[in-house]
């Protein structure tokens, strides 16, 4: 692992779905790095209540802040929140998103796996964008993260309603990067495979799905999340001050998206 620089000392950053998996490393990175984290969760707060803890033993703290981001109204209280407590927000990590992780197939589409998906993926991302961002606008300052998915590159057969929820987070992100232009950037971020609790126990991947992919990865091995999390927050740095609307994807050499 790299040195970890505090390229968010005096900082604010919100992470949803911070109570598990890439979420929470993220939101533990930005400690790390100096950041205040508020710590979103839906339903898992155990794991959020978790992932406060080890921002505290970082030398940070933060806020646990509850919210349905497929409501509107949920994510403008959630706001409030954030704000009554920060005084304003530097950096916004959309993590949250169904994977449709149970699903094997495209013949095992129903109704609610596709409906669950959208409103999650695409109208909560949506949604959150747009609530924290028109506030984001008003302070004059900040910087949106959307983790999307290397999943559009090559298309899903085992969820289709998942690769199409993900592309449509590169639309949000290219309309609203151009929105809310000079003051505030809006960038995807997508991981490709990671190692996650998830993950580790998907039956394809036990059965030897694993191999295959590390096979057709140059970088030659599966991280888990917290190897990743640095690049994600990068896009949120200013080093990264003049990429806004962009789509960087890191896993490891798999699909080399490029010109």
């Amino acid at each position: 692992m790299t040195d970890i620089y505090p390229r968010f000392a005096g900082k604010t950053v919100l992470v949803t779905g911070a109570g598990t998996g890439f979420g929470a490393e993220i939101a533990v990175r930005a400690a790390q790095e100096g950041a205040t984290v508020a710590v979103h969760y839906r339903s898992s707060k155990a794991g959020a209540e978790a992932t406060l803890a080890r921002i505290r033993e970082a030398g940070s703290d933060g806020i646990l802040v509850q919210a349905d981001i497929g409501s509107w109204d949920q994510i403008k209280a959630m706001a409030d929140a954030v704000w009554a407590a920060f005084g304003g927000l530097d950096v916004l990590v959309n993590n949250v998103g169904d994977v449709s992780s149970e699903q094997m197939s495209w013949r095992d589409l129903t109704q609610e796996s596709l409906d669950a998906v959208i409103d999650v993926d695409v109208k909560g991302t949506l949604l959150m964008t747009h609530e924290f961002g028109e506030r984001m606008l008003e302070q004059g300052h900040g910087n949106i993260v959307n983790v999307g998915s290397t999943v559009i590159v090559r298309g899903s057969p085992r969820a289709p309603q998942y690769a199409a929820a993900k592309y449509g987070i590169l639309g949000i992100t290219k309309s609203y990067a151009k929105a809310f232009a000079p003051a505030v950037r809006v960038n995807t971020f997508a991981p490709g495979f990671m190692e996650t609790e998830r993950l580790l126990t998907r039956e394809d991947w036990k059965a030897g799905r694993r191999e295959v992919l590390i096979s057709q990865t140059p970088m030659g091995h599966i991280p888990p999340p917290e190897f990743v999390a640095g690049a994600c927050l990068w896009l949120a740095t200013e080093e990264a001050a003049h990429l806004t609307g962009g789509y960087m994807l890191a896993d490891g050499g798999f699909n080399m998206v490029g010109a």
